[in-house]
């Protein structure tokens, strides 16, 4: 019971430290206007937000080798609501891109230390466990635009002080969770991050391969989702709606995709996920009307949420108790850092004249034809699984 406890703070937390990450990007029009930028330099917001979360996870997979996991967990939302609370005062855009950079910090702490600790919490259903924690992580995508639409009567700073306040009040639930709560042993044997992280290289660089292609691409379209989709013809509310479908649709993909993942070979799985989000992708691109953007909507949501969970079970269930954390970290921090640069590389490939439609095309062909070689490397046993 007080596992089960501890587990619904930490829900509660990824849900704040994720709306955090994704509240940016209904926000990229305001930011345009106020701060009279180009999409390039909204990218850069945006990408910042990411790049923060990827720079603190090789750092934090260390820390992990010294402090427990629940305490990296919990101090991270700490830096979540003093860096809101910076980024909600900001009068110019270096200010701004300070508090969107430490914001994204605090989630790419908080995912390192509290992904291997929930496997270790729930070792029997990692691939479920990883799923309701997403689920409730994507719930918070989910209420971005909404949130902010809301906040906007009132003033868009209004959101990032909302995300500090209820960053403290979380973080405190949280730790008194954790006092109650007896931990699990498993990571006191993962006390080398170098020597761990090594060892585990192969499954580091395939698990990157599959996924990171197809993560790069979806920063830049969610991102700029709302843009492209008024650049099809619609409204900016209506634009706002189809992104909200996305992260709606993401939230059961989330919790489906945990249980899939425990059922099913990881490698296969996963290339199937990647392969079907390019053609989903592909459609998107060949569409237009409100009723085929909102269908291609859900579908695109769905298939790429569905990757994250099945991601990090693949790795966790994987790796033994003696390296989870060290590799884990190393991977993190690899798969986030080439998300991170997908908004800033749209960005700058739309400001020198292409189109959405072209970008997005080229990028699902590319996807998969990866997905197909991939594949045909796993079926004659190149690939570590």
């Amino acid at each position: 019971m007080s596992r089960t406890r501890l587990f619904a703070s930490l829900c509660g937390l990824v849900f704040l430290l994720n709306l955090a990450r994704i509240v940016f990007a209904p926000l990229l029009d305001v930011f345009i206007a106020e701060f009279a930028i180009g999409e390039a330099t909204a990218g850069l917001i945006v990408t910042l937000v990411w790049v923060g979360s990827a720079s603190p996870r090789l750092p934090t997979g260390w820390l992990l080798t010294k402090v427990p996991r629940h305490q990296v967990a919990i101090g991270s939302g700490s830096v979540l609501a003093g860096s809101s609370a910076l980024a909600a005062t900001a009068t110019t855009v270096r200010h701004l891109m300070v508090g969107a950079f430490l914001m994204g910090i605090a989630s790419g702490v908080y995912f390192v230390a509290a992904n291997p600790l929930l496997s270790e919490l729930f070792p029997s259903r990692v691939g479920r466990a990883m799923g309701i924690h997403g689920a409730a992580a994507q719930i918070g995508a989910v209420a971005a635009a909404p949130f902010v639409a809301l906040t906007l009567v009132v003033d868009w700073r209004l959101s990032l002080w909302t995300i500090a306040a209820g960053a403290a009040l979380l973080t405190a639930v949280t730790w008194a969770a954790a006092r109650r709560t007896e931990m699990p042993t498993a990571g006191e044997a993962d006390r080398d991050f170098v020597a761990g992280a090594l060892s585990e290289w192969k499954l580091i660089v395939t698990a990157l391969a599959i996924v990171g292609a197809a993560s790069f691409v979806w920063q830049g379209l969610f991102n700029f989702y709302e843009l492209y989709m008024q650049s099809k013809g619609l409204s900016a509310g209506t634009a706002g709606t189809l992104l909200t479908i996305v992260f709606a649709a993401g939230v059961p993909a989330f919790f489906f995709s945990g249980d899939l993942a425990d059922r099913f070979p990881h490698v296969p799985y996963l290339l199937g996920v990647v392969g079907t989000f390019a053609a989903t992708l592909l459609l998107l691109t060949a569409v237009e009307g409100f009723l085929a953007l909102a269908v291609l909507s859900a579908a695109v949501g769905i298939v790429i949420h569905a990757l994250f969970p099945a991601t990090d079970a693949y790795l966790l269930d994987t790796l033994p108790d003696s390296t989870r954390s060290s590799a884990y970290a190393v991977f993190s921090s690899a798969w986030m850092l080439t998300q991170a640069l997908g908004s800033s590389a749209l960005g700058w490939v739309l400001e020198r004249g292409y189109t959405y439609d072209g970008v997005f095309a080229g990028a699902a062909l590319l996807l998969g034809a990866m997905a197909v070689v991939l594949l045909g490397l796993e079926r004659i046993g190149r690939l570590p699984n």
